[in-house]
């Protein structure tokens, strides 16, 4: 799928515990990565609360290149709920993709519910 700025990946049928959001950035990428913040951004769009919303940020050698040079791959993993349509995410995602964005962070996003 792609809206907005990057492709992303909607991926559905899977159920977790938590909101889980995997950040991986290459260990050369200088950008700070406000977790915290970011944190605060992912609540505010999922309507969930920090102590069910885990980031974990991820430093990884290398990683193939797409059509485009993100500065992060964010792999989210959330629990499926009816309140949760198609439209919704994928709204969501947007909003996660401008939430990075504002903290000069290309992402390619990939959320699975």
């Amino acid at each position: 799928l792609t809206r907005g700025m990057v492709p992303f990946v909607l991926l559905e049928h899977q159920k977790g515990t938590m909101p889980l959001v995997k950040i991986f950035a290459k260990q050369t990428m200088k950008k700070p990565i406000n977790l915290a913040s970011l944190q605060s951004k992912m609540c505010n769009i999922w309507g969930t609360k920090p102590n069910t919303t885990k980031l974990m940020l991820c430093r990884v050698e290398d990683w193939t290149d797409e059509s485009f040079q993100e500065d992060c791959y964010v792999d989210i993993r959330a629990y499926g709920k009816a309140e949760r349509t198609r439209e919704m995410v994928l709204d969501g995602m947007e909003k996660v993709q401008a939430s990075f964005l504002d903290h000069g962070l290309v992402a390619n996003v990939r959320l699975e519910t």
